[in-house]
């Protein structure tokens, strides 16, 4: 289980339906662990009440169909599925109209998805072609779990559990055919006040998680990417300056 583990860290996101649909068939005893640790590219279902796409994922599934956190209603109908109380529905109906703003403001649009449930333990985005039009294709699929437990009437321990998904191409006279993806999970713990409210809390832990992934990427994959492309191929600037001093010599 470990070594699966650590070949499906290094599996570009692309690639990971297929490597672990491998791995289930090869680990058939391990077929629950697999499932419930390893986070596949995200798909969306448009919810045809609201007009609205949501993101299909564990939190709101039920047997073969998905809840729409805009409607409520499963996709495809069932007739028993479960749904939150009539307290958490009022929040996360807050939530999702939340962080619909936070994916417009921080990603230029995509699909945001909030899932609230019993404490028994989600934020997801997705982004597809850059406004800006720098992408040929491109995703950025974050996934937040985050578990509240109540310490006392004042106070409540926060678990936040993320994981990104990254993967772009760029194919244009500039820059040429160019393809990076990768994934990443860390998890934060914080006890906070409750005074200002749990959406409050949750969304300043998510936001402080998603600046420190996006900073850990730019320095993993970007920096160490655009460190070894100028070293193999240096930007022509600095070969026209270095010529003249060659043929001097």
């Amino acid at each position: 289980m470990e070594a699966a583990m650590g070949l499906m860290r290094r599996i570009p996101p692309k690639h990971s339906e297929a490597a672990l649909s491998a791995l289930l068939s090869l680990l058939p005893h391990h077929s629950a662990d697999l499932l419930s640790q390893v986070d596949q590219p995200l798909q969306v279902l448009c919810d045809v009440d609201s007009g609205k796409e949501f993101i299909l994922c564990e939190y709101n599934r039920d047997a073969d169909s998905y809840r729409s956190p805009w409607s409520n209603k499963y996709h495809p109908p069932l007739d028993d599925g479960l749904y939150p109380s009539q307290e958490l529905r009022k929040l996360e109906m807050e939530a999702n109209d939340v962080f619909t703003v936070y994916c417009d403001q921080y990603y230029e649009g995509g699909t945001s998805s909030v899932y609230i449930w019993e404490n028994e333990d989600e934020d997801g985005s997705r982004t597809a072609d850059g406004r800006r039009g720098y992408l040929e294709e491109g995703s950025w699929e974050a996934i937040h779990v985050i578990e509240v437990v109540p310490l006392d009437e004042a106070t409540a321990r926060y678990c936040l559990t993320s994981s990104v998904m990254l993967s772009l191409t760029t194919n244009d006279e500039s820059s040429g055919a160019f393809n990076l993806s990768g994934s990443i999970r860390r998890q934060m713990n914080m006890d906070i006040p409750v005074d200002e409210g749990h959406l409050c809390n949750m969304g300043r832990m998510v936001e402080e998680m998603e600046s420190k992934l996006r900073y850990s990427l730019d320095q993993v994959y970007f920096g160490k990417t655009k460190e070894m492309i100028c070293t193999l191929r240096p930007p022509s600037e600095l070969v026209q300056t270095s010529l003249p001093e060659q043929i001097n010599k």
